[in-house]
């Protein structure tokens, strides 16, 4: 045994040749992940220098480097916006009705078709119920328009042939919220709901036959053994999702907001979209989209300390 702190010679390069050994005996483990640290390098890693236009008072012909320093003074002037405290409270508003009404929906569901003993009727529904996640924002909100039209819109023709007047669902402010729910739980349900059946599978059927057993009931084996074993995929999802708060889903309330519903429909993402792309203030929506990932970071790390703590269960 060699003692501590003696160095010994030649000892570090033969640390390296037996790494440069395992490197090249994984070489084709190595050549398979490639893409994807290039994908990551290129499109998350790079785009990061852009940051600095937040601190500065950027100018075209100066460049990112080249621009004067401004400090803080846009995120100073975001605080201090008067779109401030309606933008947040939007976001913040879509993002706490999907994680209530939304988050608990796959688990629902999961748990229901795990309950079906019709094995083709249980392949035919989950078949059913992942489709509207490939279908793509575009075509779910053309869908609604459709379907809401108040001139050739099927509910409003049911309205209509029962004596009643149309409504322009997709222009009253007070209906915003519920259709932007639907939608989002709709479309991704089904496909919610796979991490979960996943999770069901691994339950030791064991567990469920000794609870038959002692008599416990459907209910029973639901509360005492399911939902427990459930609980570390439960709190790991979410960690996610309530880190993810400032993010209420860019693409789906941009293709259904209008001019009508901009006062419940302006959130952070659409913000620096207009802020930055069709006002041309890049400094002030780049530092915006800083803020808000700032936010987000502390998110994840305080609720992965709380969940620690209460359950130990984390991300890391």
């Amino acid at each position: 045994m060699v003692p501590k702190g003696v160095a010994i010679p030649g000892f570090e390069q033969l640390k390296k040749n037996r790494k440069l050994t395992k490197i090249w005996r994984f070489r084709h483990i190595y050549l398979f992940i490639l893409p994807a640290i290039i994908w990551f390098l290129v499109f998350a890693y790079y785009p990061m220098y852009g940051i600095l236009i937040a601190f500065k008072d950027y100018k075209f012909n100066l460049g990112i480097l080249g621009s004067p320093w401004a400090g803080f003074k846009y995120f100073e002037q975001f605080l201090n916006d008067s779109s401030f405290y309606n933008v947040l409270r939007n976001t913040l508003s879509i993002s706490a009705l999907k994680l209530i009404f939304g988050f608990p929906a796959p688990l629902i569901l999961a748990l229901m078709l795990n309950a079906v003993m019709h094995k083709k009727f249980k392949r035919v529904f989950q078949t059913v119920s992942y489709l509207p996640h490939f279908v793509s924002w575009v075509v779910v909100v053309t869908l609604l328009q459709k379907i809401l039209s108040p001139n050739v819109g099927l509910i409003n023709d049911i309205r209509y042939q029962m004596g009643l007047d149309p409504i322009f669902f997709m222009g009253k402010p007070e209906l915003f919220y519920p259709l932007v729910i639907i939608s989002d739980i709709w479309k991704g349900i089904g496909w919610g709901s796979i991490i979960y059946l996943a999770a069901l599978t691994n339950i030791d059927p064991h567990l469920y036959e000794a609870a038959e057993i002692d008599g416990a009931g459907r209910w029973s084996k639901l509360f005492k053994i399911t939902l427990p074993c459930l609980t570390p995929t439960i709190a790991i999802l979410l960690i996610f999702s309530l880190s993810g708060i400032l993010n209420a889903g860019f693409d789906q309330i941009w293709l259904m907001q209008s001019p009508a519903t901009l006062s419940v429909s302006e959130i952070l993402d659409t913000y620096v979209l207009k802020t930055g792309l069709q006002q041309g203030q890049l400094a002030y929506s780049t530092a915006i989209g800083l803020f808000k990932s700032a936010i987000s970071l502390f998110l994840i790390v305080a609720v992965n300390k709380i969940s620690k703590r209460v359950s130990d269960v984390s991300l890391w």
